[in-house]
């Protein structure tokens, strides 16, 4: 059901000042005296500012919220308003936006990359094009890491680019692997390895492994503690 732009720009504003606020705006026009309307058009302004005092930092706010009254007032406010009340553009009801008809090619890189791919083609240069490329596939491959959790191949990534690109964006895949152009550089110059994280157990050995090398004594000295301070918590025998 497709609401009237009169009541759907209601609707809206009813939502953003409430209900009650709405009543009290609809409620001026039966007001007679042009000083007692005005009067209270001015409360109406200062009980919304009072209610959402976020409105204040925004630009041209009381402009905004006069005209909001008046707009809710269906355009018919006679009063003495410090700013000249127009009614709003009519921009009618939202749009459905429309939903993707198919998702990126590959997951991983999403249709981010796929956009980053169509700019490149537009590039006549050749030397241009190549450096564009570049920076994909190592953006491709960082987001292959992410994703994939695991090292991402250069002749995958290299792959994967052509058949983005319909096969206009190709490498050397020697240049590639030979001069690390997928790898991120470095403060000191040299690409910077991607090491797979793993989880902790694995890195400890198994636990507690790692720190079992006196791990019998200490468990002897702890029942020898316990041992003697039982004995000596034991009450004694009278003489006989």
């Amino acid at each position: 059901m497709t609401l009237p732009p009169s009541l759907h720009k209601h609707e809206l504003l009813q939502r953003e000042y409430g209900q009650s606020t709405f009543q009290l705006v609809q409620q001026l026009a039966g007001i007679e005296d042009r000083d007692e309307r005005t009067r209270r058009a001015q409360q109406i302004v200062q009980l919304i500012f009072r209610l959402q005092p976020a409105l204040r930092d925004q630009p041209d706010s009381q402009a905004k919220v006069w005209n909001h009254v008046f707009e809710m007032a269906d355009g018919e406010l006679d009063v003495d308003a410090p700013f000249p009340l127009a009614a709003q553009v009519n921009l009618g009801p939202p749009q459905r936006l429309a939903y993707p008809a198919k998702g990126p090619k590959f997951r991983a890189y999403g249709q981010a990359v796929e956009q980053l791919v169509a700019q490149a083609l537009t590039l006549e240069d050749a030397t241009e094009r190549e450096q564009a490329a570049i920076i994909i596939g190592r953006t491709m491959k960082f987001l292959y890491r992410s994703h994939n959790k695991e090292n991402a191949k250069d002749l995958t990534i290299i792959k994967h680019l052509r058949e983005l690109s319909g096969g206009e964006l190709s490498l050397d895949p020697d240049r590639v692997q030979n001069e690390n152009l997928f790898e991120f550089v470095s403060t000191g110059g040299r690409p910077a390895p991607f090491i797979v994280p793993q989880p902790r157990q694995e890195r400890d050995g198994g636990g507690g492994n790692r720190r079992g090398g006196n791990s019998g004594g200490g468990n002897r000295r702890d029942k020898q503690r316990r041992g003697g301070r039982k004995n000596r918590n034991e009450p004694q025998q009278p003489p006989q």
